[in-house]
């Protein structure tokens, strides 16, 4: 006879084996050593290979609302952009119409004064382009080597200019290469004028990362935002290159001067490629080329003197 307590035990339908913390030490030892041997032999490789393949397709169905929707995104979103874009375009290529229709009629009216003034058209500037190889040895000077050098022409004293401004001035050459010293390095000058006034004056020594305009009054005309370019009085630099703009101005009234600082137009340190040009008054002492003279009507031409007349006997 069963006694009162044994009914509420349940009946052992499964047979206990190793307690759970045996078990995870087991499984735990267990993938280690497989762990270690695909590492070793890549016995797993090929298993792994098939259930990724055999797996492939659930994969593609499990992403394709994804896909779909990232699809949908992009091709609204071009869509936006293009039509931006494209509006965009429309009204830069207005305002470059227009101001070509300028550029056009200035050119033909300074081409008009020039023939009143009996002036020599501009010369052509023409122009090599070098690369800049590397950096200068010297810590203290902020100097760069270009690739171009005596053989192909080059010569002290040439401006380096980029798509943005003046780079710096060709100091030294020689036969494959050419020293450049920056526009910011504080021995190179060089002759500006501000665009809004007309202004002139010298760039001169300020700190490493920005170009200073030394010895000018605390009153003078000169606003952060003044863009300045070359004066071309010194004869090495074509007028109107951008060199620089103001950034900050200090007018202190104990001062003499005014403490200005500005930073380079160039894209000094971003671009590899330059572009050299020969000095200005280079190219205005070319000699001209003399014009013919037609001897035959030098001949024939009187010469304005009256004939001897004949002595009378």
């Amino acid at each position: 006879m069963l006694s009162p307590m044994e009914h509420l035990h349940p009946t052992a339908f499964f047979i206990r084996g190793a307690s759970p913390l045996a078990r995870l030490a087991f499984y735990a030892i267990l993938s280690i050593i497989l762990i270690g041997v695909d590492a070793r032999l890549h016995y797993l490789t090929e298993i792994r290979q098939g259930i990724s393949v055999a797996l492939y397709p659930l994969e593609v169905v499990a992403r394709a609302p994804v896909d779909a929707y990232n699809h949908v995104s992009e091709y609204i979103h071009t869509q936006t952009t293009l039509v931006a874009e494209n509006r965009t375009l429309r009204e830069k290529a207005l305002q470059d119409s227009e101001n070509l229709q300028r550029f056009n009629t200035l050119q033909a009216e300074n081409a008009h004064m020039r023939s009143l003034l009996n002036a020599l058209p501009s010369l052509p500037q023409p122009a090599r382009l070098g690369e800049i190889v590397h950096s200068g040895r010297d810590l203290f000077t902020r100097k760069v080597i270009v690739n171009l050098g005596t053989r192909h022409g080059i010569v002290p004293g040439q401006a380096v200019i980029d798509e943005w401004g003046v780079v710096g001035q060709v100091t030294a050459v020689y036969p494959l290469n050419s020293e450049v010293t920056l526009v910011s390095d504080n021995d190179l000058a060089v002759p500006v004028q501000v665009e809004r006034s007309g202004l002139r004056a010298i760039t001169g020594k300020n700190s490493s990362n920005s170009i200073g305009l030394p010895f000018l009054p605390v009153n003078v005309d000169i606003q952060p935002g003044d863009k300045l370019v070359t004066s071309g009085i010194d004869g090495v630099y074509p007028a109107g290159l951008a060199v620089c703009n103001v950034v900050a101005i200090d007018r202190k009234i104990d001062a003499p001067f005014a403490r200005i600082d500005c930073t380079p137009s160039a894209g000094i340190g971003i671009h590899r490629q330059v572009l050299l040009i020969p000095a200005a008054v280079t190219m205005q002492l070319l000699p001209a080329s003399p014009e013919p003279v037609d001897k035959s009507a030098a001949k024939s031409k009187p010469s304005g003197k009256k004939p001897n007349a004949p002595r009378k006997p």
